[in-house]
């Protein structure tokens, strides 16, 4: 422990800096200093609509004054609008409704099995891919493909096999009798942004059909307008039997979605739950959120600002010799020539006046996570500051 350690009562789970931030207003956050700094993470793209933004405030301030938690046993307003908003806008016809990303996975996972019980024999393993992210728990871990995980808490749950992205062969070797599922980040954004290619993507979803599996969409970093569309699953022009939402969802609240379709809605009362599944006063942001981001005029505004950021970055990468970019609307990633991600994100922070904030998810790789609000001003202000901070941990650029 440092001396001084703000953390000093927290149990250890990250290396955090010792910047404490007080306040947050759009796309900007300000630490005890006063200091001002261009957030591109937003929660890890939780911040759909930016930092504190109104819109979130207020459907608080009003839910909180009439029901906050009547309990999962009975219905709310709330939530029966916010699945019924959900069903709109997608291809699905239920919703179950959580707190986490991890635990809307691990409720795909429970409803993929109970359905191979009950149609398929007991089928139950579940498919993943190397570099996948589902969450922490236990079992989410497992099913994700990041590197040393599965040695971390030996032993790991079983019944989770892998198969690499963009490899349709290696899908079907993975696939046995006991198979029920494969479950797949169309954007793997913890893995550093790597994008499944649509035919690949259609591919599977015929492998899937073909082999009566389920295709289970993790869209928990995706989804809510993050790709430039209501859902990533759209832009590849399939239908997922499954999805998961979360992050984007609650605009900065804990809130998730597992939704599916009717037939496989096989869950008994019982099989599925949570004390705070559903509650009203994240389910009242929630519809708030959707009813925003997913309205066309808006996510025709996200795909502008991310053609924008893209363009920007693309100049970055000539200008700095850096390797490449690449993304989805307003989840992109930058690719170093050298493993410095580290640097730059130290680099960027310590800015002056005003700091910028980055994530390296790699060694070699910053993903840039605006909100879906940022303006054309602020990507603007973005780029300058990237290649100030790009200057000092690397070097000057060509020009």
């Amino acid at each position: 422990m440092r001396i001084g350690d703000p953390g000093q009562h927290l149990i250890t789970i990250a290396s955090r800096p010792d910047t404490v931030f007080v306040e947050g207003h759009g796309s900007w956050l300000i630490d005890e200093g006063g200091k001002r700094y261009l957030d591109l993470v937003q929660g890890w793209a939780v911040n759909s609509l930016g930092h504190s933004p109104p819109l979130v405030a207020q459907a608080l301030a009003a839910q909180s004054k009439r029901l906050l938690n009547p309990g999962p046993a009975y219905f709310n307003r709330p939530m029966l609008d916010l699945a019924q908003r959900l069903v709109e806008v997608s291809c699905f016809d239920r919703v179950f409704l959580a707190s986490s990303g991890a635990e809307a996975n691990e409720g795909a996972v429970k409803l993929a099995r109970r359905w191979g019980s009950r149609m398929r024999g007991g089928a139950h393993e579940i498919i993943g891919f190397e570099h996948g992210f589902h969450g922490r728990t236990l079992a989410m871990m497992s099913a994700s493909g990041k590197p040393g995980w599965s040695e971390l808490y030996p032993p790991m749950p079983a019944g989770f096999a892998k198969a690499r992205l963009n490899d349709i062969a290696s899908v079907e070797r993975a696939v046995t009798p006991r198979s029920v599922a494969v479950m797949i980040e169309f954007v793997q954004g913890e893995a550093g942004v790597n994008l499944a290619d649509p035919g690949f993507v259609r591919e599977l979803r015929a492998l899937t059909r073909e082999r009566q599996l389920l295709l289970i969409a993790d869209e928990v970093q995706t989804g809510i307008g993050r790709c430039g569309h209501a859902f990533a699953y759209e832009t590849f022009d399939v239908e997922p039997d499954v999805m998961t939402l979360a992050k984007g969802i609650g605009g900065g609240v804990p809130l998730a979605a597992l939704l599916c379709k009717e037939r496989f809605n096989c869950f008994e009362p019982g099989d599925q739950g949570g004390t705070y599944c559903g509650n009203p006063l994240m389910a009242a942001v929630g519809l708030a959120v959707v009813n925003e981001v997913c309205r066309e005029e808006f996510l025709e505004g996200v795909r502008r600002r991310a053609e924008r950021l893209a363009g920007g970055l693309q100049a970055v990468v000539r200008d700095h010799g850096l390797s490449g970019e690449r993304g989805a609307g307003l989840l992109r990633a930058l690719v170093l020539p050298a493993d410095r991600a580290d640097r730059v994100v130290e680099a960027a922070r310590a800015l002056q006046p005003v700091g910028l904030l980055l994530n390296a998810p790699r060694p070699n790789l910053l993903r840039l996570m605006p909100a879906l609000t940022i303006t054309d001003a602020e990507v603007d202000e973005a780029l300058r500051l990237l290649r100030a901070a790009l200057a000092q941990a690397l070097g000057p650029g060509r020009r």
